[in-house]
């Protein structure tokens, strides 16, 4: 798995001539809020797929139980992640639509 560090993530706000640029416009570039989260998704499904190939691996008798025990901890890790971040998203989505305007 390839871990994004913070620092790679894109900026919460465009700063200079971004303000300019349609909301549409910026959504559809590789450094949006959704690419962020469709390469995070990826990535979880990559732990999650070698993961199962570590499992398969091991019951057909080719693959360690070190590395497969290994690979299920570092897939538990990922999803536990993406499950905080997906509660705190619509906890933040909620609070935000709940808002008086």
């Amino acid at each position: 798995m390839t871990a994004v560090p913070l620092s790679a993530l894109p900026p919460g706000m465009p700063s200079g001539t971004d303000l300019d640029v349609p909301l549409a416009s910026r959504a559809a570039g590789s450094n949006g809020f959704g690419a962020a989260l469709e390469r995070a998704l990826e990535t979880a499904g990559d732990a999650l797929r070698r993961a199962d190939g570590a499992e398969r691996a091991f019951a057909a008798h080719r693959g360690g139980l070190q590395e497969m025990v290994v690979e299920r901890a570092h897939a538990d890790v990922v999803l536990s992640l993406a499950s905080a971040a997906a509660s705190r998203t619509a906890q933040s989505v909620s609070t935000i639509l709940g808002m008086q305007v």
